[in-house]
C-alpha cells in the first residue's frame, strides 16, 4: 500500500491507497516541537488502531508547508515501515508547468492539487483549497498554473474577530438563513460565512473574466463542506484531492 501524507499547518493528514482507491484516512494535528521518536509513536498507534500492519505499506510520500516537521516524519515511516518517504519539492517530477515567477514559493500541498485537478477535473480550472489559508490555484487552458491568490483562511478570519474583542465569542460555521444576523451569533455567523461565500464566488467571477472562458470549479480542504455548499456558482468538492494528487506524483516517480 502507498502512504501519502499531507502536513499542513494545523493538521497531518494521512491517506493509505491500495492501488488507485484511497482505503483510509485519518488525521493527528501538527506539532513542531513533536520529536521524531513522538511522531513514530502517533503513526505506530495509527495504524494499530486500523488495523494496518507495518508490512502492508511499502511506498509514502509527503506534502508539506512545514518544513521542520519532514524529517521527523520521514524518520518516523524510516522507523515503524521500513520505507524511505518520497518528498515533493525541487527536483520531483510533478507533471505540472508552474509560470509563476518563483516556482519554489509553492506550497507542495497546492502543487499536488493541481495535478489531482487536472486528472481529474480538466482544465482551465480553479482549485479552490480552504485550509489555514483560502487559496485559489488557477490552471490555464494547457493545465499550467499561472498564479494563485490566496485570501486569510475562515477560521483565521473567525479567530481574528472572536479572539481580539471581549464581547464577540466564537461560534459555529451554519450559515444563518439570513443575511442580516439580529443577535450576535447569527451576525458573526453572517459575516464570516456569507462573507466567505462571497468572496469565493466573486474570486471565480474575476477569474473566470482574466482567463477569458468558464473553467472547472473544485475545492478540497477542511472547511469546503461548511461554506461551498452555499456558493452560487457550482463547485465540485474533493475531499481526496490532494491525496489523490500525491498518488499521481508518486506514481509518476517511481515508475
Amino acid at each position: 500500500m502507498l502512504s501519502t501524507v499531507d502536513i499542513g499547518n494545523t493538521n497531518i493528514k494521512m491517506g493509505l491507497f491500495e492501488d488507485e482507491t484511497l482505503k483510509y484516512t485519518v488525521t493527528f494535528s501538527t506539532e513542531p516541537k513533536k520529536t521524531a521518536d513522538e511522531y513514530a509513536a502517533d503513526l505506530y498507534s495509527l495504524m494499530r488502531v486500523n488495523s494496518i500492519k507495518k508490512d502492508d505499506i511499502d511506498g509514502c510520500i509527503i506534502s508539506s508547508v512545514v518544513p521542520q516537521v519532514n524529517a521527523r516524519i520521514s524518520d518516523a515511516f524510516l522507523r515503524v515501515c521500513s520505507v524511505k518517504p518520497l518528498v515533493v519539492g525541487p527536483g520531483i517530477k510533478t507533471g505540472l508547468n508552474l509560470r509563476i515567477e518563483d516556482p519554489s514559493t509553492l506550497g507542495a500541498d497546492l502543487v499536488a492539487a493541481c495535478v489531482g485537478a487536472n486528472h481529474f477535473c480538466g482544465h482551465p480550472a480553479i482549485v479552490i483549497s480552504m485550509g489555514t489559508a483560502t487559496a485559489f490555484c488557477v490552471l490555464d487552458q494547457k493545465g499550467d498554473m499561472i498564479g494563485v491568490p490566496i485570501a486569510p483562511g475562515v477560521n483565521i478570519s473567525l479567530e481574528a474577530l472572536t479572539k481580539g474583542t471581549a464581547l464577540l465569542h466564537s461560534v459555529s460555521l451554519d450559515a444563518p438563513k439570513s443575511v442580516i444576523g439580529k443577535n450576535t451569533d447569527k451576525s458573526i455567523r453572517a459575516g464570516v460565512v456569507w462573507g466567505n461565500v462571497c468572496m469565493i464566488d466573486g474570486m471565480i467571477d474575476m477569474i473566470e473574466r482574466e482567463v477569458g472562458e468558464k473553467c472547472a470549479l473544485v475545492a478540497t480542504g477542511g472547511l469546503a463542506n461548511s461554506i461551498i455548499k452555499n456558493c452560487s456558482h457550482k463547485i465540485e468538492i474533493r475531499p481526496d484531492l490532494i491525496m489523490q494528487g500525491l498518488r499521481l506524483i508518486y506514481d509518476k516517480n517511481h515508475k
